[in-house]
């Protein structure tokens, strides 16, 4: 949902109006701006919920955004924030720390880790997510040691893919019924990030109650690739593929069922797609890992009651 375009105003009232809805939106903060190539300064601020979790975009020329200890003093909301760059390259300091920051990495800072400050120049656009901290459950010094360790978990790629996978869809995901749970699969997924940072019984006791959602998170992430099979999953979260199969049935989960239900819905959104096309039918299966016609044919009618074919021709098919 879109809370604030700055093109909507006039010159004058726009700097700010963003920081009035910054501040509404994420609590006590500095910002800071660059004027683009038209000594102009533009922003598009876009929010959506999923439970415990908001979903933000910004997007407009550069901007520097930070938190300082009077910030954090003065701000009641004790949050944590989980931040990616999706065009552009962003900057985040922390602890006297600098890192750069691209749509392939993610940063966490919240009033735990203390002062820092995000950024970029030029034309961009950043993806962000926040969540109460006490919803988190975790305790401070552990939510501060995942911080410098981030770049480094295992588990980052699957947030990240998480996140970028919500955005890719936000408008529909966020009205849909499993809008909650999609909430719910960050927050599990954010308990194993930074419990695994803090080793100890807490990183066990984390690691297995959040198991079966690494391994949704790992399936979704991962729908495109042929090899998508039983055997690597269960070797990927160091399980045998009896005890993967196992795990899925105690969740009332099918799991060969349930990927081929993701990638079908994959392809019947791709081919309602008008920026796909261009690209033939076979194209769009085999890039959603089904390599024989015939049997993709078949399991799109079984599951959608047309074919593929009678499905892209339709006057305005909606995926």
């Amino acid at each position: 949902m879109l809370l604030l375009d700055t093109d909507d105003l006039p010159p004058d009232e726009r700097v700010d109006a963003y920081q009035a809805m910054a501040t509404a939106e994420t609590g006590a903060c500095g910002v800071a701006h660059e004027l683009d190539g038209d000594r102009g300064f533009r922003k598009r601020l876009a929010s959506w919920r999923f439970g415990p979790v908001t979903l933000f975009r910004t997007e407009g020329s550069g901007m520097r955004y930070w938190q300082t200890p009077k910030h954090l003093r003065r701000d009641s909301w004790n949050t944590v924030s989980i931040l990616t760059q999706l065009h552009g390259e962003g900057g985040f300091a922390w602890d006297g720390r600098q890192r750069r920051l691209t749509a392939d990495g993610l940063a966490i800072a919240s009033k735990a880790t203390g002062p820092w400050e995000w950024r970029w120049s030029g034309t961009g656009r950043s993806l962000g997510l926040m969540l109460d901290a006490d919803v988190l459950g975790l305790p401070d010094r552990m939510i501060r040691t995942a911080v410098a360790l981030t770049p480094h978990s295992d588990i980052a790629p699957l947030l990240l893919s998480h996140m970028h996978s919500l955005h890719a869809d936000a408008d529909r995901l966020a009205v849909e019924p499993g809008a909650d749970a999609l909430g719910d699969t960050v927050l599990a997924l954010l308990r194993a990030l930074v419990a695994s940072a803090a080793g100890g019984p807490a990183r066990h006791d984390v690691a297995e109650e959040t198991r079966f959602t690494r391994i949704l998170a790992y399936v979704r992430g991962n729908l495109t690739d042929a090899d998508l099979t039983a055997d690597r999953i269960a070797a990927g979260h160091n399980l045998t593929v009896s005890a993967l199969h196992g795990l899925c049935e105690d969740n009332g989960l099918d799991l060969e069922r349930w990927i081929t239900h993701l990638r079908l819905e994959g392809a019947r959104r791709d081919l309602a797609a008008p920026e796909h096309a261009h690209r033939t039918t076979d194209a769009i299966a085999r890039h959603w890992g089904f390599g024989d016609p015939a049997h993709f044919t078949r399991g799109f009618r079984d599951a959608f009651g047309t074919t593929p074919s009678a499905w892209r021709a339709a006057p305005t098919p909606s995926a």
